[in-house]
């Protein structure tokens, strides 16, 4: 076991830690998107239908969203190192059996393994930042972890699109294979060796049924998207999701040391925190979605093209990342996360409005001003909850605020998506007076409901507590007691 010494010299001031988890986090969040461009080539050449093929993105999102809470869980047990080598490696053997598929399965089974490596990344990078960056550089770590997860959306499906076309397929998943085994020697060079000391046992049994709860929930919003809430897959997941996590809240009442620690369900700061995440995500995923549909729909635009209008708002919010986790550091979560709703609201009202003319601009505006308001609430989150939770609960609760904002991420574009097809069905006039254009009614509607779930976010948001985000990171007793809280930095 290291010193925290020996951690500090070799992390440096900080800079090393985040060269790794910053491209790390960019390519795992890209790779969720990278392929969806290719699927009608994956189903021409190996003539599936389009419910087979829905398994490739469906297995990877189903493990990935299993998987999150269960790495956070398990960082306050194993060593981070450990952890973030086992996530990189299965990361890229899933993306290898991916590459050399002879079969559709294979290639399923090959996302299916990428999936459980992929989920421990983003949310073991925040976990190093928090543990390993000392206060003051907490917030803009936090920054500069979120610009990769910016990026990765931002460019994945133009990248993927691109590489696709021009070299096959397979050839995204070769790429980002070498990406993760590249990062791996770097990885297992910055992060601590140091084995935290977590309390009693681990629920297993408990974090399996919130993990699985999460999933089938995730997987019927996903089917409510393709076949609406009424298809059997989908409201016959969402019943079984619903079922599973009813377990999971009856485990945790009743073993002694549940999967969930009891003081976070009772921690106001928290649960308005994730709240926030889940709905906040669900407007940023919605407009992720639905903007580029109204350029290639609505403004006559190529999915290239399309796809380009939306690269500056990437750019921008990998540019102020770290800039808006050092705002938030300096002057607590309350302010910064009311303002960033603020903007992804009037953001999603702008786009009701003006998204029905000839002009792609007012589109790329919109989704820009999502982009720079979601950037502003997760960082400030994130930073807020890992100043606010004491050591030896960070882990689990940076782990479930993730799994919360990667559910969100799924029942924004699911709930949206329903509302677009009843709108289109109806034939009816926009809801919003301000709407002039001839086509798109349907997404102006859309946009106007993304307006109104800001709105809720708000006024959820202005429950947390004003000096949030600088409340000192509780110290533990003993550099023995978990990973040490200022390694890595000077």
């Amino acid at each position: 076991m290291s010193s925290p010494s020996t951690t500090t010299g070799r992390t440096g001031p900080g800079t090393a830690l985040l060269a790794v988890v910053m491209p790390a986090v960019l390519v795992t969040v890209a790779a969720s998107d990278m392929v969806n461009l290719m699927l009608p080539r994956i189903q021409a050449d190996f003539g599936a239908s389009e419910a087979e093929l829905a398994w490739v993105v469906t297995g990877f999102l189903l493990v990935f969203s299993v998987g999150i809470p269960l790495y956070g869980r398990l960082s306050d047990r194993v060593a981070l190192r450990r952890l973030f080598a086992f996530a990189l490696l299965a990361y890229a053997a899933g993306n290898l059996i991916c590459a050399i598929a002879p079969s559709l399965p294979v290639l399923v089974a090959g996302r299916i393994v990428t999936g459980a490596g992929g989920a421990g990344v983003p949310v073991l990078s925040v976990i190093a930042v928090t543990r390993l960056l000392p206060a003051e550089r907490r917030g803009a770590g936090i920054g500069v972890a979120s610009a990769g997860a910016g990026i990765g959306a931002a460019v994945g499906p133009a990248l993927g699109g691109w590489l696709g076309q021009w070299l096959g397929w397979p050839s995204l998943f070769r790429l980002l294979c070498v990406a993760a085994l590249v990062l791996l020697p770097a990885a297992w060079r910055v992060l601590p060796d140091e084995r935290p000391v977590g309390e009693g046992r681990l629920d297993l049994p408990g974090g399996l049924l919130l993990g699985a709860g999460t999933g089938l929930a995730l997987f019927g919003m996903t089917r409510a998207q393709v076949a609406g809430f009424g298809a059997p897959t989908a409201w016959g997941a969402l019943l079984a999701g619903g079922v599973t996590l009813a377990f999971f809240g009856w485990r945790t009442g009743r073993v002694e040391q549940p999967f969930v620690p009891p003081a976070l369900l009772r921690d106001r700061t928290y649960r308005t925190a994730v709240l926030v995440v889940v709905l906040a995500m669900a407007v940023n995923l919605g407009g992720l979605v639905f903007v580029p549909l109204v350029l290639v729909e609505v403004n006559g635009l190529t999915p290239g093209e399309g796809a380009f209008v939306m690269i500056p708002a990437g750019v921008a919010v990998a540019l102020v990342s770290p800039l808006i986790g050092r705002l938030s550091g300096r002057v607590g979560a309350r302010g910064p996360v009311l303002t960033g709703i603020a903007l992804m609201g009037t953001s999603a009202l702008a786009l009701s409005a003006f998204t029905g003319g000839a002009s792609a601009l007012p589109a790329g505006a919109g989704i820009l001003g999502i982009g720079l308001g979601f950037i502003l609430v997760i960082t400030t989150v994130i930073g807020a909850v890992a100043s606010h939770l004491p050591a030896e609960r960070t882990g689990a609760g940076i782990g479930i605020l993730q799994g919360a904002q990667f559910l969100g991420a799924g029942a924004g574009p699911a709930v949206f998506g329903v509302l677009v097809a009843a709108r289109r069905q109806s034939g009816a006039a926009a809801l919003n007076p301000l709407f002039s254009g001839h086509h798109g009614a349907a997404y102006s509607d859309v946009f106007l409901a993304m307006a109104a779930v800001a709105l809720l976010t708000l006024l959820l948001a202005s429950r947390l507590r004003p000096a949030a985000a600088s409340a000192p990171a509780p110290q533990t007793a003993s550099p023995r007691a978990s990973s040490p809280r200022r390694a890595g930095s000077r």
